[in-house]
């Protein structure tokens, strides 16, 4: 028996021996219709493994500073994502953030570096990294939050395989908006007129990317190029990495502008932009949508952590008060997803670049390539998908 036969024999088994969590759904919604809590098996360092479908792209949604109970329970002030969304994918509810505060959620998702002082306390001004030296896997070992050309990221590796990738920031004024190098960030808070926050763009944080101003502001643009995006599979990006703004990402409550924040706002960004995604030609061929959020409420309420990564080389704790970014969640959209269902599986943010390196056959990078960190497995593409 080869190995992928094993693997089908073994989620077999387990659809027909899980049982549902106590949190895999609210009380009032429709019943759950496939569960999978198998552990997802080991995948390798390079290629794609035989249980990931040919997914050609991935769209990524991040809320801000939401706990699972808060976004995903019977009580959210979210009921297009916890419920009519909910519905369409498998919820995994044990996906966890890797630190506190924001920035290093983002900056794991597209690169799989940990954290530092400066970036636990949001990379306040926009210093340049001092790197002393590497430590495995793939760790920066140094100060600072703009990481030098030397430090790899997802984009990066997209591009030198001819994968067209983009960055969507709503209410970014210009393309590739960021603090100037070594001076204070001056969107940490934000205005009546400006919700757009550099902190949770992770790409403005390599050299890499925005020491080419031409590249930088043709792959990081203004959230309404989306629509003309999506109006071809050509156009559209094999990566769509979307950004809310302060106010719709649920981090302000209220906002300035009249808009009421928090999950009310975050639920009405989703209702305006996820059924654009879903109706797209490329996700209906063969997408997939994750939408989560960087991290839960804050270190005080939920510094739990899982699944990798761990203590990094510059702080003992990924978070600001250790040990991690919390549980928060994560829904997986896509034909090769069974709808209404759920996955126990214990995932964080190393997992999901891991998740997308082996859909594109890259290498990974930092934690992601750690023993200890899981990709998306068959309790994800659940759905029986045949090509």
């Amino acid at each position: 028996m080869n190995r992928h036969t094993r693997l089908l024999v073994l989620v077999g088994l387990a659809l027909a021996l899980a049982l549902p969590p106590a949190d895999a759904a609210p009380r009032q919604a429709a019943p759950v219709t496939a569960a999978v809590a198998a552990s997802a098996p080991a995948s390798p360092a390079r290629g794609t493994a035989a249980y990931v479908p040919k997914i050609k792209h991935v769209f990524v949604i991040n809320i801000e500073n939401k706990g699972y109970d808060k976004t995903w329970g019977p009580g959210s002030e979210a009921p297009y994502l916890a419920k009519q969304l909910r519905r369409k994918g498998v919820l995994l509810n044990q996906y966890f953030g890797t630190a506190h505060n924001s920035q290093g959620n983002y900056i794991a998702q597209i690169s799989g570096q940990g954290v530092n002082p400066d970036m636990q306390a949001d990379c306040q001004n926009f210093p340049t990294f001092t790197q002393t030296g590497t430590q495995a896997p793939q760790q920066a070992v140094g100060r600072g939050c703009v990481f030098p050309k030397n430090v790899r990221s997802l984009p990066r590796q997209m591009t030198r395989k001819h994968l067209r990738w983009k960055g969507y920031m709503q209410d970014m004024r210009t393309n590739c908006q960021h603090p100037v190098r070594d001076t204070q960030d001056d969107t940490q808070q934000a205005t009546d007129t400006d919700y757009y926050a550099a902190r949770h763009n992770p790409f403005v944080y390599f050299s890499s990317i925005i020491d080419h101003p031409t590249y930088c502001k043709q792959h990081v643009v203004k959230l309404k190029a989306l629509p003309r995006d999506l109006r071809s599979t050509k156009r559209t990006p094999h990566l769509v990495y979307i950004t809310p703004d302060l106010c719709d990402d649920g981090h302000d409550t209220a906002c300035g502008d009249g808009r009421p924040g928090g999950l009310k706002s975050v639920n009405a960004f989703m209702k305006r932009w996820v059924p654009r995604i879903l109706q797209s030609p490329a996700f209906r061929k063969n997408g997939v949508l994750v939408i989560t959020a960087d991290e839960s409420d804050g270190p005080q309420t939920d510094a739990t952590a899982c699944c990798g990564g761990g203590a990094t080389p510059n702080s003992p704790q990924p978070g600001i008060f250790g040990p991690g970014g919390g549980r928060i969640g994560a829904l997986v959209i896509s034909r090769y997803v069974k709808p209404n269902t759920w996955s126990t599986t214990p995932y964080n943010h190393y997992g999901l670049l891991a998740s997308i390196e082996e859909i594109f056959h890259l290498r990974k990078l930092g934690y992601a390539r750690s023993a200890d960190v899981q990709p998306f497995g068959l309790d994800v593409y659940n759905s029986g998908w045949n090509e």
